[in-house]
Order: structure tokens, then sequence, then C-alpha cells
């Protein structure tokens, strides 16, 4: 009789093991009740300097099509910017998800009817404020970043002078 109850316990046990397997593997828990997913990663730090720089970019594009007088002095400047846009994406994690460009404070929109010169200091003013905004990000970043942020603020005080 010893020998039968052993082999039912060894039984009952492998049941039972199978079971909280397969309730693992089908994503429910033993109560009943499903766990939550785990809550999403935070934001990158670098999202409202990527989100400045798109902006950057959208406004040397307005001026291209307002003034394609000034392509010769501009497009250098917005490939500059589309390809921070692109180091900024692929060094942020998560990776950011597609952000709409953000204003960018204190500038007017360019337009077809704002003379050259207006769209060069509107531009200006826009580099100016963009590069104490990747200053302030390259001085709080980590080492990694901090020479892309440094280069990206250069750049923009390199802009700002060409657009004087």
């Amino acid at each position: 009789m010893g020998s039968t109850r052993e082999l039912t316990r060894r039984r009952l046990l492998g049941a039972s093991a199978a079971l909280a397997g397969a309730v693992t593997l089908a994503g429910c828990s033993l109560t009943g009740e499903d766990e939550p997913p785990p809550p999403p990663p935070p934001p990158d730090a670098l999202e409202p300097l990527l989100a400045d720089t798109r902006a950057l970019a959208d406004r040397y594009q307005a001026a291209l099509v307002a003034h394609p007088d000034l392509a010769d002095r501009l497009t250098p400047l917005l490939e500059a910017h589309t390809a921070h846009v692109t180091a900024l994406t692929e060094i942020m994690s998560p990776p950011p998800s597609a952000l709409p460009s953000a204003a960018v404070s204190g500038t007017p929109t360019v337009t077809a009817t704002t003379p050259a010169r207006e769209t060069l200091a509107a531009l200006r003013a826009a580099e100016e404020a963009g590069r104490k905004t990747a200053a302030t990000a390259c001085a709080t970043a980590p080492a990694d970043r901090a020479v892309l942020l440094g280069t990206i603020a250069a750049a923009r005080a390199t802009h700002a002078v060409v657009l004087a």
C-alpha cells in the first residue's frame, strides 16, 4: 500500500508542475489575475533637443522654399541640421517616436512674403536659441553623448555667424 501512495504523490506533484507550467506559458497567473505590463521606459532626455533640431530643419526648408536665391547660403546649414537629427536619433534610447517638430520659441515663421533680410534674422535668432539648448544639454549629458552635443552647439554658433 505504501508504494501506491508514493506513486500517487508523484503523479500529483507532476500534474501540479505541469499545470503551473501550462498556466505560465498561457500568460496567466495561478490566481486568475493578469499581471500588468511593465511601464514604458522614460523618454530620453534628448527628446527636446531632437524636436528643436527638427524644427530648425523645418525652418530652413521653409526659408529655402520662400527664398530660393538663398540656397547657396542655407542648404549647407539645412544639411547639418538633418545630419544632427540622424545622429541624435541613433544615440537615443529608447528610439524616439515620430515626434512632431517643436516650434522654436521667439522666432517668427518664415513665409514667401517675409523679406530675405528678416528671414535670415529669424534663422539667426533660432540658431542662437538652439545653441543655448544644445550647450545646456552638452553640459548635463553623460560623456558618451557630450561630444555630439558639443558639436551640435558649436555648429549652431557657427550657423548664427554665417547668417549675420
